[in-house]
């Protein structure tokens, strides 16, 4: 099926270093199937039609979400943007441009708002309507602060939740001003963390540690830079992520070998130690991995219990915050000890959890997340839902 996209108009306002024909155009070029046109006469040739008003703000999922359905999306009493069949590709023109949003045949359109559409994004594992407002000068700084809050995840761990957003904030806005692109922050990121592997291996692990924080918080620029700037790339994702899951296991491995007397616990060597780091961390992994068989899913989505332990799981970041605290009282030893136990214990409830959906699958079905449903979501876990529905503190001024 092809459908023609035309922008219509244009806006004055810059969000994020670029204008909004230009994040509408790298907004479409994510949508498979999509055929920009200049010429809205050619809209008439392919199977349906998508119109987007420039001096209007969408999201890329409020786009994907509208290509989904038929009619206008509205915004209060304005239509903003349509999709429709090729034939009916006047009516919405003037719904569109007209003053009224609805004159003339436009009014055998169906019409719906952004509140309209699926709320839960997977992908960022949160529950937020998708993204539409008129683009105004007056609400240049809200309508920033909205993009870049609405790039980051509900669930996640808890120094991305709840340390990095804010000055992240001001580091992607200085990206954005000076045009350093997504990839080139991963890249900085890479080489940290190989500097990083280094200074564990050799005993230097404050300056490890230091090289390893910023590599961690560049993480989170680079995604978000990404989404504000609408310059993913699939090169950039699988770089971003493949680097994600491959180094952790691998830097306390080379702080293990660091020690000058081998760690032990409970009578183990150091070779049972890192035999079992390993097989925890690729556990876990593969635990999360075989629970979106259960359902359209992921593990830390399925009831809040699991978003909680999100925020604790033995990922890098809570990991980090093991080896500086133990390092910090001058005990490296017990730093790689409590990573080990940390990282066995939590993919030990990881298991289980994916033994316990596997359970609740056979029975009930596929499994359904507790946020699927926004307000039944809200109502049921009202303390969870603020906690987890957006990152609420990436959407301030600060």
């Amino acid at each position: 099926m092809t459908t023609n996209a035309y922008i219509l108009g244009d806006s004055a306002v810059v969000l994020w270093g670029i204008s909004s024909r230009e994040r509408i155009r790298r907004q479409l070029a994510a949508c498979p199937e999509v055929r920009i046109v200049e010429d809205p006469a050619v809209l008439a040739n392919g199977d349906s039609a998508l119109l987007l008003r420039a001096d209007y703000l969408f999201e890329v999922r409020t786009i994907t979400a509208l290509l989904e359905r038929l009619g206008l999306l509205m915004h209060e009493d304005r239509a903003a943007a349509a999709h429709v069949p090729a034939a009916q590709v006047p009516a919405a023109l003037v719904a569109l441009q007209g003053e009224d949003g609805r004159g003339g045949d436009a009014r055998q359109l169906p019409g719906f708002d952004a509140q309209a559409l699926q709320a839960f994004e997977g992908t960022l594992r949160r529950t937020d309507p998708p993204t539409l407002a008129p683009l105004n000068e007056s609400d240049r700084a809200a309508l920033s602060n909205r993009l870049y809050g609405s790039a980051y995840k509900g669930i996640t761990d808890l120094v991305t939740k709840f340390w990095w957003p804010r000055p992240a904030k001001r580091v992607v806005a200085w990206c954005a001003e000076r045009h350093i692109t997504p990839n080139a922050v991963t890249m900085t990121g890479v080489l940290l963390m190989v500097f990083a592997g280094w200074c564990f291996y050799e005993g230097f692990h404050v300056t490890g540690l230091i090289a390893g924080w910023i590599m961690t918080f560049l993480d989170t620029v680079d995604g978000k830079l990404a989404r504000v700037t609408v310059l993913s790339s699939r090169f950039g994702h699988l770089l971003d992520h493949g680097m994600d899951i491959l180094h952790p296991p691998f830097w306390y491995w080379l702080w293990g070998l660091s020690l000058a007397s081998p760690p032990a616990l409970l009578g183990q060597d150091a070779q049972t130690l890192y035999i079992a780091l390993f097989a925890g961390y690729i556990g876990g992994r593969i635990a999360e991995g075989l629970f979106h068989q259960l359902g359209d899913l992921a593990l830390f989505t399925w009831r809040p219990f699991d978003a909680y332990f999100r925020l604790i799981t033995a990922r890098r970041n809570p990991c980090m915050i093991l080896l500086t605290a133990f390092t910090l009282i001058g005990r490296p030893d017990w730093a790689f000890l409590a990573v080990v136990i940390w990282t066995v214990g939590t993919t030990g409830v990881l298991m289980v959890r994916l033994l316990q959906g596997f359970v609740v699958r056979l029975i009930s079905g596929p499994l359904v997340s507790w946020m699927q449903d926004a307000k039944a979501a809200e109502q049921a876990y009202p303390r969870a839902y603020r906690t987890f529905s957006t990152t609420r503190s990436a959407y301030g001024d600060g």
